[in-house]
């Protein structure tokens, strides 16, 4: 049977990467939001059009901070647990949780 130490390793690795996609997408999303609601601006749009627009960009933009605390937690996780694993430094789902680690920004 397989070590269950690599099947954690394999699980704090993917829940770093879905959380590292997930505030991609916040990021990209509020990103849009903003060029549709200059768009809608520009052409003059509906005060309550705009209004709902705003709405929905801030809530994006509330998702973006609570994203990052917990990515800022399952990356001390992952780090903590590859520490205390350094024995298994030769297997394949390390070596992937490294590289996951350092290609995962946690900068402001």
């Amino acid at each position: 049977m397989a070590d269950p130490r690599i099947r954690q390793i394999k699980i704090k690795t993917g829940v770093l990467k879905r959380l590292a996609k997930e505030e991609a997408s916040y990021r990209t999303e509020a990103k849009q939001q903003e060029e549709k609601i200059e768009q809608l601006k520009a052409a003059a749009a509906d005060s309550f059009l705009i209004k709902q627009h705003v709405a929905s960009l801030q809530e994006t933009l509330m998702m973006i901070p609570d994203s990052r605390r917990r990515m800022t937690i399952a990356h001390g996780d992952l780090l903590q647990l590859l520490e205390a694993e350094e024995e298994l430094s030769e297997s394949a789902e390390y070596q992937e949780a490294k590289s996951v680690l350092e290609s995962v920004k946690l900068e402001a």
